[in-house]
């Protein structure tokens, strides 16, 4: 097959890999569309620590069943699925409880690190177990498909926080994770929804896809908050999609005495933390790793268009361009959202 392969940092290589060879339990799938993550991007650069060379990155996929192991059952080939970026064992205490993010065992596509070596989905094939499938809709593309991936990382952080229907809700940062967020906590019955970034062409289009108010990122953005939702003490819930010092401080500052910050980004490995205004304030706050089976409902939202992913789509390019695209992206100066590669 061919493959786009991380051979060195800052480095590919497009041609030929070997096949994958499928277990009983996996199938084997023509990939059709994959888009660049932002933790690609970190990985490709060697900061990230979890793209160890060589690599063939990519977990944001879908495709068709090309072929499938003697155990699996309830596929048939050429079903049109998507797959969780998480293979977890399905078997302990975490996944049968439904955390299946907290699988000890837990690894994803397209990350190599000092405990595992897997390969993506930035090739013509890719094997995955049975039980990480999800079938897609002849009504959605590949290309939309794709974002199955992201989804289901927005709505698992929506869901991480205790939202009611009407509750005025922060999201801090309009990156791509943060603009689904806003679509998800509009389609889980938010009430106000107030995007915050240093961009104002992220903010434009956040306002584009459901956000009621679009701030720019400063020190006021507390009390613009507490102007915008009505009342003197902040916003039911903030939802930080960044993952730095700063922007943590604005999550905090930005919801009111009882509220809730949802903790989607992931930055920095460490931050400053105002402990004194969580403690006397009584916050609530609430990490949120990857998805922990959201990914029918984030295929479901993208067919319904409760959320919509054809505006984030930069670019669909070929396969053998991804190199370059990568370094586009590393870049950005061209304010790139998703590019998605086609073999």
């Amino acid at each position: 097959m061919k493959a786009l392969t991380l051979t060195a940092y800052n480095q590919f290589e497009f041609g030929d890999a070997p096949d994958p060879e499928i277990g009983e339990n996996e199938v084997l799938i023509s990939v059709k569309a994959c888009g660049i993550c932002g933790s690609d991007i970190h990985g490709m650069d060697g900061s990230s620590g979890r793209r160890i060379p060589p690599i063939i990155m990519g977990h944001e996929a879908s495709g068709e069943i090309t072929a499938m192991g003697s155990a699996v059952s309830g596929w048939s080939l050429g079903d049109r699925v998507t797959f969780d970026s998480t293979v977890y064992c399905g078997e302990c205490e975490s996944c049968k409880s439904g955390q299946i993010n907290l699988c000890p065992d837990r690894n994803v596509l397209g990350v190599s690190c000092d405990d595992y070596r897997r390969h993506g989905a930035f090739a013509e094939l890719v094997k995955v177990p049975q039980h990480i499938l999800c079938k897609i809709p002849e009504s959605v593309s590949y290309e939309h498909a794709a974002f199955a991936e992201p989804v289901s990382i927005a709505l698992h952080g929506v869901n991480r926080v205790p939202l009611k229907p009407g509750d005025s809700a922060v999201v801090i940062g309009a990156g791509l994770i943060g603009l689904l967020v806003v679509q998800a906590l509009k389609a889980k019955g938010a009430g106000i929804v107030i995007a915050v970034d240093l961009d104002e062409k992220r903010l434009a289009l956040a306002k584009e896809l459901g956000a009621d108010a679009a701030l720019l990122s400063s020190d006021e953005v507390p009390a613009q908050v507490r102007e915008i939702v009505g009342n003197d003490d902040g916003a039911d819930v903030a939802i930080e999609v960044v993952g730095f010092g700063p922007t943590i401080q604005l999550a905090i500052h930005s919801v009111r005495k009882g509220g809730s910050i949802g903790c989607v980004g992931n930055l920095k490995a460490e931050v400053p933390f105002p402990l004194q205004a969580v403690v006397t304030r009584e916050l609530s706050v609430f990490g949120s790793c990857a998805s922990a089976g959201e990914y029918a409902e984030a295929v479901e939202a993208v067919a319904n268009g409760s959320i919509q992913v054809e505006p984030l789509i930069s670019a669909t390019v070929d396969l053998a361009e991804g190199g370059e695209w990568f370094h586009k992206l590393h870049k950005n100066e061209e304010g790139l959202m998703k590019v998605i590669l086609k073999p």
